[in-house]
């Protein structure tokens, strides 16, 4: 069974991922690993999730998967974006980052509260793999008044979908992959590890 690290510290996002690889893939975190997470320096989701994958894979001497995601709301000029994870500060929870974003945007006409998630996943062969796997989703929606559901993580329980008309925190976990941006990412990179082995 191959071994992949990944280098995420979200149970969330881990759930997401593991539920979804192909068998054959033993999961390891960095946090089992004991790696320390990649200070993520870069400007833009790619660049930190190649950042975070390279440093796990350098640490670890194992292939390496990274995930960075987040919400970018136009009112806001696109933030919190790459800052969605501490949005209310360095060790915020998804309360304070759901609170902060509901503050923010107080007054916002629904019109106006249009929002997207993106997730950029990469995969590394090695730490100096000099062509990544990379893979990406984006998912519309609007930023509601008030928080709905109790599934999910981060800011589902403020993103409503209106095709589906439910907030995605409302969604099942199986119904969340089909639409989601991890789950298009999932699946696109899926696709490019069965191209890559020729199956």
């Amino acid at each position: 069974m191959q071994q992949l690290i990944v280098a995420t510290g979200n149970a969330g996002k881990l759930r997401e991922i593991a539920s979804h690889l192909p068998d054959g893939i033993e999961l390891i975190t960095q946090a089992q690993a004991g790696i320390s997470g990649a200070d993520e320096t870069g400007l833009t989701f790619v660049e930190n999730a190649i950042l975070k994958a390279r440093h796990a894979a350098s640490m670890s001497g194992l292939p390496a998967m990274a995930d960075d995601s987040g919400l970018e709301v136009d009112a806001l000029l696109g933030r919190p974006g790459i800052y969605s994870a501490r949005y209310a500060g360095q060790n915020a929870t998804d309360a304070d980052n759901n609170q902060k974003l509901l503050t923010t945007l107080a007054g916002i006409p629904e019109s106006e509260r249009t929002a997207r998630f993106h997730c950029v996943l990469v995969l590394l062969k090695h730490a100096d793999d000099p062509a990544p796997l990379i893979a990406s989703g984006q998912w519309e929606g609007q930023i509601l008044t008030a928080p709905r559901g109790e599934n999910g993580f981060g800011y589902d329980p403020l993103f409503y979908v209106p095709g589906l008309q439910r907030a995605a925190a409302e969604l099942t976990p199986a119904e969340k992959h089909q639409y989601s941006h991890r789950g298009q990412a999932l699946r696109q990179l899926q696709a490019a590890m069965d191209k890559g082995s020729g199956n």
